[in-house]
């Protein structure tokens, strides 16, 4: 078989087009990822999560954040990763997007931020096969090339979207 017909079609080309930018990257475990610095609101150190009855297990629950109560999700569980004691460097991302127009805000628990890397568009590939991959390929945008290594590239809209997501800030006080 030709290498050339197993490869992703030239109709996925575009879709890394205009990727380039600023990222915020972090780790989960050993694995690096990255997400738009401009969904990006804020960085918080762990705090308390009250545990909300009957959520899926990748919501860890909700956070009262200066007044305001914000969602947290545990990116781990998200993709299906094993559970780790948190350390003194686990933190909340504090994202948001718009997602089938509303506005979303939600915390993302992650493991350990890196920094903002400044990925060149001509760094950013269309995301590979990943075949039996602990992550949901859906959540990975695209792959990033750093300095450090490469980066998956989050989708934050399709992270954060979905039944449970949608049902969970359906159920939150409006702010």
């Amino acid at each position: 078989m030709d290498l050339e017909t197993t490869a992703r079609p030239d109709s996925d080309a575009p879709a890394v087009e205009g990727l380039g930018g600023k990222y915020m990257t972090f780790k989960l475990g050993e694995e690096v990822y990255g997400l738009e610095i401009l969904a990006v609101r804020e960085i918080i150190g762990l705090m308390t999560i009250t545990r909300m009855p009957r959520a899926p297990e990748h919501i860890r629950g909700v956070i009262n954040l200066r007044g305001r109560v914000i969602p947290v999700m545990d990116l781990r569980a998200r993709f299906g990763m094993a559970p780790v004691e948190a350390t003194d460097q686990t933190v909340i991302i504090v994202v948001h997007c718009r997602i089938s127009g509303r506005e979303l805000t939600m915390g993302l628990l992650v493991d350990l931020v890196l920094e903002v890397s400044n990925i060149d568009g001509g760094q950013i590939e269309p995301p590979p096969d990943l075949g039996t991959s602990t992550i949901d390929e859906k959540f990975i945008r695209a792959v990033g090339k750093t300095a450090q290594g490469v980066a998956f590239l989050l989708d934050t809209a399709r992270i954060l979207s979905g039944q449970d997501a949608d049902s969970l800030v359906a159920a939150l006080p409006q702010a």
